[in-house]
C-alpha cells in the first residue's frame, strides 16, 4: 500500500482487496478516503473519470471480522467487504476510517443533537447594527480628537513663525512636541478604530450574507411551492373535465358501461388486476429507487428506465369463478373450508369461538389483570405550525427538533410493538400445513400493521440511544416482544418477538423528507419471520408512508408501493401492491392487491382489500394466458383473512389509539430502567403537562448530546493511540452478518428476560433524568 500521509489524518488512499459478487472472490482495487467519503476504483488511473462506488462514513458501520478483513456498511443499503494484506495495514485503515467518520459526524452535527438551520431573528440584526454603530462612534470620537489636536498643533506652529526671540522659540518648541505627540496618539487610535470596524464589518457582513441567502432560499421555496400548487390546480381542473367527458362517452346506447368479453371462460363482471412478482426479488422498493443488494460491485443501484417499464407492465387480471362446469365449483367450494380449518382448530383448543374472542381482548389477561381502557384526553394547545415547519423543508425528520405538540405519548419502540395487534394472523399461519396458504396469513399480518395509520397523524417520540421497551402479553395475547434503540444516527431500532409457534425480528430504520406539502417516510429495515414447526423463513420490507396536507388542509396518510414477502425455504413469494391514492381513480381508496406464487412462478392465491379495513383471499383454480397478453386468473370464492377491529369509545380524544395502544404506556413494575414507560417527558405529555414535557425533552436531549460528545472524544483519543475502536455497543443486541441478506444486522442476545427475572439491570446505561 502506497501512502505518504499520516495515519492520524482522515484522508487516506491505497490498495485493498474487495469482495466482488460476480467473481465470487477478492479483487485488488484502489481506495480513496477523502472528506468523509470512501470511494474505490479499479486502479489509480480511473480516479480522473470513473468511480466504482462510494460510502458516506457519517452514517456507516465499521467493524472487523478477522485480522485482515474490514466490513463497512451504510445503513444496510450498501456494504464493502475489504481485505488488507496484513494486520498492520488493516489497523492503519481502521484508524483512518474511524477518524474520518468522527469528522464527518461533527460536520453534519455541529452543536445540537438535531441538525437545524439557524433562523434569522430581529434581535440578531439589531445586535449587528448596535455593534457597527458603537464602532462607528469610536471612529467619530477619534476623528474629533484628531481635529482638536491638529488645530492646536497648527496654532503652535503659526505662533513659532511669528516669534523673533530664540528664548521664546525654545519654550514654544516644547509645546509643539507635546501637541505633536497627542496628534500622533489620536491618529494611531483612529487607525486602530478603523481596523476594528473593518474586522467587525467583515464578520457581520458574512453573517448578514448567510441570513440574506437563507431568506432568499426560503422565499424561492415558497414561490416554487405556490407555483407548483397553481400548476396542480390547473392540471386537476383539466383532468376533471377530461374524466367527465370520458365517463359520458364510455356509456353504451342504453346508458350502461361497456364490458369486456372473453371466449375462453365465462367470467363474473367483478374483476381487478394484481401485480406479479418481479423476476429478481431483492426486496426492492420500486417507488423510492433504493437498491438493497449488499454485495454490489460496479453496477448501478437504481433500475434503468427500460427495467422500470417492464416491471410496471407485469400484471394479471383476476375474476371470481362463475364457470358453468361442475368440477371447478366443487374445487373452489373446498377453499373456504381449507382457510377456516385453522380457525376451527384454534376454537377447539380454546374451548369454542367465545374463548378465542376473549383471548384476543388486549385488556383482559387470563391471570385476571385488567389493563387500562382510557388515558387522559389530548389537551387543546395552540401552536404556530408555520414557524416550525418553514425550517424543516428538505431535511431528515429524525434531525428536526419537534415539540411534543406534534407527538403522541408513545415512543417509536412502542409503535413497532403496536404492529402485533393482529398477531392472531401469525397464530393461524403457524397452524397451516401448506406453505402457500401460510403465506396468505403472513401477508394479512403485514397489511394489518398499517390499519392504525389512517387517522394517526401524530409523531411518536424518537427513542434515546439505549432506550428499550418490553411488552409481555403471553398470558392474554400469546406473544412477548422486546425492542432497543441500537443507533442514533442513523436512528435504528431492533426488535425481537416470540409467539405461539413463530419468532419474528426486525431492524427498523428509515429515511424521511419534508417537502412542504407532504412528509414522506421510507422504511429501510428488513423484517424476518420464522415458524418453528415448518422452518419456513419469511422476509419483507415495509412500503412508503406519506403524510399529506402538512401546511394547508386536513392531514391524511397514504401507504403506497410494492412489497415482496419471500419464503426462503420453499421460494414462494407474495407480491403485494399498495395503490397510491388518486383523486381521479375509480379504484377503491387504500386498495391492496396481491398474488402468491410458488417457486415456478405459478399463481396459487390472490388477495384483495384495503389496508385500513379488511383483506380477502381466494384460491386460483384456473389460469388463462390467451387473452390480450395478460394472464387471467380464475378464482374460487373470496374468504376474509383479516378485518380491522372497531376503535374503543372516545378514541378520537385519546390520539386515536386502539385498545392495545392505550395499554402500551401503562406503568408497570419490574421493567428495565431504560424502558420507554419510565421516560419522563413522554409520561408528562400523557398526563397533559405539555409545557413541562417540552422542558424535560430538551434536558434529555442535552444529556444525550453530552454523552455522545464524550464518546467521540474517547474514540478520537483511542484512534490516535492506534487502538481498535468499536464505538457504541448496544446492551441487548449485537452486530452480526445476516445469513439471508448478507448485510450487518443487530441480533438479539437472548439475555433480557433472564435479567428481568433476577432484577439485574447493572448493564443498563443511565439515559433518563
Amino acid at each position: 500500500m502506497s501512502d505518504n500521509r499520516s495515519v492520524h489524518q482522515s484522508n487516506y488512499r491505497g490498495w485493498l482487496y474487495k469482495w466482488t459478487n460476480y467473481l465470487r472472490g477478492y479483487q485488488k482495487r484502489w481506495f480513496v478516503l477523502q472528506n468523509g467519503l470512501l470511494s474505490y476504483y479499479r486502479n489509480q488511473a480511473e480516479m480522473a473519470h470513473t468511480c466504482r462506488g462510494t460510502i458516506n462514513l457519517a452514517n456507516a458501520y465499521i467493524h472487523t471480522e478477522d485480522s485482515n478483513t474490514i466490513v463497512i456498511s451504510n445503513s444496510g443499503t450498501h456494504t464493502f467487504y475489504l481485505k488488507a494484506t496484513s494486520e498492520v495495514e488493516r489497523q492503519k485503515w481502521v484508524t483512518a476510517l474511524e477518524l474520518a467518520r468522527a469528522d464527518a459526524i461533527r460536520l453534519t452535527e455541529p452543536d445540537s443533537d438535531e441538525e437545524v438551520e439557524p433562523e434569522p431573528s430581529k434581535n440578531e440584526l439589531q445586535n449587528m447594527v448596535k455593534t457597527l454603530t458603537a464602532k462607528l462612534e469610536d471612529m467619530n470620537t477619534c476623528n474629533d480628537l484628531i481635529a482638536k489636536h491638529g488645530s492646536g498643533l497648527q496654532r503652535a506652529l503659526t505662533e513659532l513663525e511669528s516669534m523673533d526671540s530664540p528664548s521664546e522659540a525654545g519654550s514654544k518648541l516644547k509645546v509643539i512636541n507635546e501637541r505633536a505627540t497627542m496628534f500622533r496618539i489620536t491618529t494611531n487610535a483612529m487607525i486602530n478604530a478603523c481596523g476594528e470596524y473593518l474586522d467587525v464589518a467583515k464578520t457581520q457582513v458574512k453573517r448578514l450574507q448567510k441570513i440574506v441567502n437563507y431568506e432568499h432560499e426560503q422565499r424561492m421555496k415558497l414561490e416554487e411551492m405556490v407555483e407548483q400548487l397553481a400548476k396542480e390546480q390547473v392540471t386537476l381542473e383539466s383532468k376533471a373535465k377530461k374524466s367527465m367527458g370520458h365517463a359520458l362517452t364510455k356509456k353504451g346506447p342504453m346508458g350502461s358501461e361497456e364490458e369486456d368479453f372473453f371466449d375462453a371462460l365465462d367470467y363474473q363482471a367483478d374483476e381487478f388486476e394484481v401485480a406479479l412478482p418481479h423476476t429478481q426479488t431483492k426486496h426492492r422498493r420500486t417507488d423510492s429507487n433504493i437498491s438493497f443488494d449488499s454485495q454490489t460491485d460496479e453496477r448501478s443501484s437504481d433500475l434503468s428506465s427500460e427495467e422500470a417499464e417492464e416491471s410496471e407492465g407485469q400484471e394479471a387480471r383476476v375474476y371470481s369463478h362463475k364457470a358453468k362446469q361442475g368440477p371447478p365449483r366443487q374445487q373452489t367450494a373446498s377453499v373456504k373450508s381449507q382457510l377456516n380449518r385453522n380457525a376451527s382448530s384454534d376454537s377447539k383448543r380454546n374451548g369454542g369461538e367465545t374463548q378465542i374472542v376473549a383471548a384476543r381482548n388486549p385488556r383482559v389477561a387470563s391471570g385476571g389483570r385488567v389493563r387500562r381502557a382510557v388515558i387522559p384526553p389530548k389537551p387543546n394547545y395552540s401552536l404556530n405550525l408555520w414557524s416550525i415547519m418553514k425550517n424543516c423543508i428538505g431535511k431528515d425528520l429524525s434531525k428536526i427538533p419537534m415539540p411534543v405538540n406534534f407527538s403522541e405519548p408513545l415512543s417509536m419502540l412502542q409503535r413497532l410493538t403496536e404492529e402485533f395487534e393482529y398477531a392472531d394472523c401469525l397464530d393461524r399461519a403457524a397452524a397451516c400445513e401448506d406453505s402457500a396458504e401460510q403465506l396468505v396469513h403472513v401477508a394479512a399480518f403485514t397489511i394489518s400493521a398499517y390499519a392504525t395509520t389512517t387517522n394517526r397523524t401524530t409523531k411518536p417520540f424518537n427513542p434515546l440511544l439505549g432506550e428499550t421497551y418490553e411488552c409481555d402479553r403471553t398470558e392474554d395475547l400469546g406473544w412477548k416482544s422486546f425492542a432497543e434503540q441500537v443507533s442514533h444516527h442513523p436512528p435504528t431500532a431492533s426488535q425481537y418477538t416470540e409467539g405461539n409457534g413463530w419468532t419474528m425480528w426486525q431492524e427498523f430504520t428509515m429515511g424521511s423528507k419534508f417537502r412542504g406539502k407532504y412528509l414522506q417516510i421510507i422504511p429501510l429495515g428488513i423484517a424476518h419471520l420464522v415458524f418453528k414447526k415448518s422452518g419456513n423463513h419469511y422476509t419483507w420490507r415495509k412500503v412508503t408512508t406519506t403524510v399529506h396536507n402538512i401546511i394547508v388542509g386536513k392531514l391524511w396518510v397514504d401507504n403506497h408501493g410494492e412489497m415482496d414477502i419471500t419464503n426462503h425455504k420453499t421460494k414462494d413469494i407474495c407480491h403485494l401492491k399498495y395503490a397510491a391514492y388518486s383523486y381521479f381513480s375509480r379504484e377503491t381508496p387504500r386498495k391492496v392487491t396481491g398474488v402468491v406464487t410458488d417457486q415456478d412462478g405459478i399463481a396459487k392465491w390472490v388477495l384483495t382489500g384495503t389496508w385500513d379495513k379488511r383483506m380477502e383471499a381466494a384460491k386460483v383454480v384456473h389460469i388463462d394466458e390467451s387473452n390480450r397478453g395478460k394472464p387471467v386468473f380464475e378464482t374460487g370464492p373470496h374468504v376474509c383473512i383479516w378485518e380491522k377491529r372497531p376503535p374503543p369509545p372516545g378514541s378520537d380524544k385519546m390520539y386515536n389509539f386502539t385498545s392495545l395502544a392505550i395499554t402500551l404506556n401503562e406503568p408497570e413494575e419490574g421493567v428495565a430502567p431504560t424502558d420507554s414507560r419510565r421516560r419522563p417527558d413522554q409520561r408528562a405529555m400523557e398526563e397533559g403537562r405539555w409545557d413541562e414535557a417540552n422542558k424535560l425533552k430538551q434536558q434529555l436531549e442535552e444529556k444525550q448530546r453530552a454523552a455522545r460528545k464524550k464518546r467521540e472524544a474517547e474514540t478520537e483519543e483511542a484512534s490516535k493511540r492506534g487502538e481498535t475502536v468499536k464505538g457504541y455497543q448496544p446492551v441487548w443486541f449485537e452486530m452480526k452478518q445476516d445469513p439471508v441478506t448478507g448485510s450487518p444486522i443487530h441480533v438479539y442476545k437472548g439475555q433480557y428476560w433472564n435479567c428481568k427475572e433476577k432484577s439485574d439491570w447493572s448493564s443498563c446505561p443511565s439515559i433518563f433524568l
